[in-house]
């Protein structure tokens, strides 16, 4: 029997596996946080008299146990049993009795699930942080090591300039940066307590939401009852916008990767343990980590696509809709997490070519540096190109490669500004104790 249904009603079961779904495999995910938000409801109705303070305290010391059964894995929804709330509170109910029938006064499944999604997203989005932080991390290491190994620069593909390894990861540190900071105000969306806004409207039992606020460590609640119900699929599809930015940079990166290790370029190169084999070609070193990495992040760039489309042009109040945010959305945090992870394993481990510019096929990359020295020299610059192209036609032009490359600026080769981009990182890293 459902926490919902009545005595005299039933469901058929092809229409409860229907609206069920795969609701109950991401609910596992939440069953943690639905705790924490009945132990905060619970503490509050025992300190506004809707619970005395034996049976407040009786509940929550059930549901610290129940905790640490799901912290150890020893948690699971039953098969009769519909969701994860209802789950929690026949296992209370069948504990301390009467007392866990009292957990729902003033409380909706509705605010319940918004909760607990909430509280979910706030922990994913700081275990995101700290993925990308640490692979952050690494690129600023990268960057500093490698900074006086010199590579191709490319625009459309042809060569253009000089660049360097230096400027190549210290770009994705920077990206990251800019990728944190709409993590980081999807983590503030997230950050609002709901809970106490029952099923979109309210309650005329004397809640205290401020209270629940501060036991759940939410920045404010979400004033508004109506709007509390609003923030459900909106906090998922912002959140999905914060993951899809870092996600758009890992896939830039593996892109990246993957050219620099075919051998018509030949910049980089990985352990053999780290590469796949051909069934049939036997020198073939395969980069299916970063093709992988590139067609999982473009999936979870179309995350907040598919949820636009799930979601536009419902009107206010709770809809059945939204149970689907879940499927959409759950597994593509955990498969950014996983990319986050398998990217660093990869860069820790990346062999980079020295030397790379002295092949004769990469002279024309300084076709600028010789326009900036005549340049220097007193001509104008439009006379200075019209000299150097006409050597690159005539196929004359020459450029004297033991000679220093005069990039001194903020942001140039010889002037990475590491310190700088890690001073950003700092100031984004700060946005998510706010």
């Amino acid at each position: 029997m459902k926490l919902w249904q009545k005595e005299s009603t039933s469901t058929s079961e092809l229409i409860e596996k229907f609206t069920v779904g795969r609701d109950k495999e991401f609910d596992l995910l939440l069953a943690k946080y639905d705790v924490q938000g009945s132990i905060a409801h619970v503490t509050m109705l025992g300190e506004v008299g809707l619970m005395t303070k034996e049976e407040s305290d009786t509940a929550v010391a059930a549901l610290q146990d129940i905790a640490k059964e799901i912290d150890k894995g020893q948690f699971s929804i039953a098969e009769n049993v519909e969701d994860v709330h209802s789950q929690v509170e026949f296992l209370l109910t069948e504990r301390i009795g009467d007392i866990g029938k009292k957990i729902h006064s003033g409380r909706s499944r509705n605010d319940q699930v918004a909760v607990d999604i909430k509280l979910y997203l706030r922990a994913e989005a700081l275990a995101i942080k700290d993925e990308v932080k640490a692979l952050f991390d690494l690129l600023i290491g990268q960057s500093e090591k490698y900074k006086s190994v010199l590579l191709p620069g490319y625009t459309h593909l042809q060569i253009a300039m000089p660049s360097s390894f230096g400027l190549w990861f210290g770009a994705y540190a920077e990206s990251l940066v800019d990728d944190l900071e709409m993590l980081a105000a999807a983590y503030q969306v997230a950050n609002k307590n709901p809970l106490g806004s029952g099923a979109g409207y309210g309650s005329s039992f004397p809640l205290n939401r401020t209270r629940t606020t501060e036991i759940l460590g939410f920045a404010s609640p979400n004033y508004n009852s109506v709007y509390a119900q609003m923030t459900r699929g909106k906090t998922e599809k912002v959140v999905a916008m914060g993951i899809s930015c870092v996600a758009a940079t890992l896939s830039k990166l593996a892109m990246d990767c993957c050219l620099y290790m075919n051998q018509n370029f030949g910049f980089i190169s990985f352990p053999s343990e780290l590469t796949t084999g051909s069934s049939i070609m036997p020198h073939k070193k395969n980069p299916d980590v970063f093709e992988l990495i590139r067609a999982k992040c473009n999936r979870i760039q179309a995350t907040p696509n598919e949820l636009t489309l799930l979601l536009n042009n419902l009107p206010s109040g709770y809809h059945r809709d939204l149970q689907l945010t879940k499927e959409i959305l759950f597994p593509a945090i955990e498969e950014l997490k996983a990319c986050l992870q398998l990217c660093r394993l990869m860069l820790s481990n990346i062999e980079v070519k020295d030397n790379i510019l002295q092949d004769e096929k990469y002279k024309y990359l300084f076709t600028v540096e010789a326009v900036n020295e005549l340049v220097n020299q007193g001509i104008p610059f439009r006379e200075a190109y019209k000299q150097v192209g006409e050597q690159v036609e005539e196929g004359t032009f020459r450029f004297d490669l033991s000679k220093p490359l005069a990039h001194t600026h903020e942001g140039s080769i010889s002037r990475l500004c590491n310190e700088g981009i890690q001073a950003l990182m700092e100031g984004v890293l700060r946005k998510f104790n706010a």
